[in-house]
């Protein structure tokens, strides 16, 4: 199974649900009202939802549309436009970079490591993975699991070092070796931010001192199945560090979906990796209108203007017939 058809089965209770909005024949209040309940049920929050609301209400007004099933293009456009990303947003994979890959425990943080990994190599780059997280038993054991499928070197010391003196040999290493990228693996230890904060600065510092010519990249980790959850994990965060990408994992399974849009949208942070399941594969650079398509399920292509010349040339056909 392809990595689309994998994510399209995975939202589809949430493509569903949109499907039968628009099922209904009238653009009334009950209308506005159950798409608001669904977009929200999906995880877009209530900012996201909103905008998209309000939005498609100034769209109807100028159009003079009358049909719900009219309306999905214009929604769906909507959304598309809070979810752009740019090819600049993946410029650091083809600089020499230091990846900090951040988040909670449990959402998927080593294995996205594990699988960027296999993907940049597969790609002609040389890797290097740093096991940071020195804070959780078994992190460096589970990295080392993934670094050997992937066929890249794991930079490590033993449970309860410094993360820093580990940072400060895998950028060692990675000069020595000529290495394109060298991801580091984090602790996850949101609950102390002191801590996770004065951590991620000593790493930086480390960098910028022995490794100032590399581009640092920060990318967080999120687990697409706990919603709103997920968003506040950002949020957090991003009080911690600067966050200059986001990975959303677990699409495959309960997520509903529409988190990737609220996150984007509220925090102004690219989504820039997706994931649907366990294969090395399965995890891709994320691609909005791929995204909005398995979330609409029967992808419409029109584009705004589009559909106003269609319902101007609809409307003249039945005046001409009146």
């Amino acid at each position: 199974m392809g990595f689309f058809q994998k994510l399209k089965d995975g939202l589809k209770k949430t493509s569903d649900s949109i499907a039968n909005v628009f099922a209904v024949n009238e653009i009334d209040d009950d209308f506005y009202d159950d798409l608001e309940e669904t977009l929200i049920s999906a995880d877009m929050g209530f900012e996201t939802t909103e905008k998209v609301i309000d939005d498609l209400k100034d769209k109807v007004e100028e159009l003079h549309l009358k049909k719900a099933e009219e309306c999905k293009e214009l929604v769906m456009n909507s959304l598309r436009n809070q979810m752009e990303v740019t090819d600049r947003a993946y410029g650091f994979e083809d600089a020499h970079t230091v990846v900090f890959v951040i988040g909670v425990n449990g959402v998927g943080k080593t294995t996205s490591i594990g699988k960027l990994a296999a993907q940049y190599k597969n790609r002609g780059k040389k890797v290097l993975v740093a096991a940071a997280d020195t804070f959780r038993a078994g992190a460096i054991a589970q990295l080392k699991t993934w670094t050997d499928r992937a066929g890249v070197d794991l930079i490590s010391q033993g449970e309860g070092s410094d993360p820093s003196a580990v940072v400060y040999d895998a950028v060692s290493a990675a000069k020595a070796r000529k290495a394109d990228l060298l991801l580091v693996d984090t602790a996850g230890r949101l609950h102390n931010k002191k801590n996770l904060m004065d951590e991620l600065a000593k790493m930086r510092r480390v960098i910028e001192r022995e490794y100032p010519e590399a581009y640092v990249e920060t990318l967080i980790v999120l687990d697409g199945s706990t919603g709103q959850n997920a968003l506040e994990q950002a949020r957090q965060f991003s009080t911690v560090t600067e966050i200059n990408g986001i990975i959303i994992t677990k699409l495959d399974g309960t997520a509903k979906g529409g988190i990737a849009v609220a996150i984007q949208s509220e925090l102004s942070v690219p989504v820039k990796y997706i994931g649907v399941g366990e294969k090395i594969d399965d995890l891709q650079r994320f691609d909005p209108d791929e995204y909005i398509q398995a979330l609409f399920s029967d992808f419409g292509n029109e584009t705004d203007l589009e559909i106003l010349m269609r319902s101007q040339e609809e409307e003249e056909e039945s005046e001409d017939q009146e």
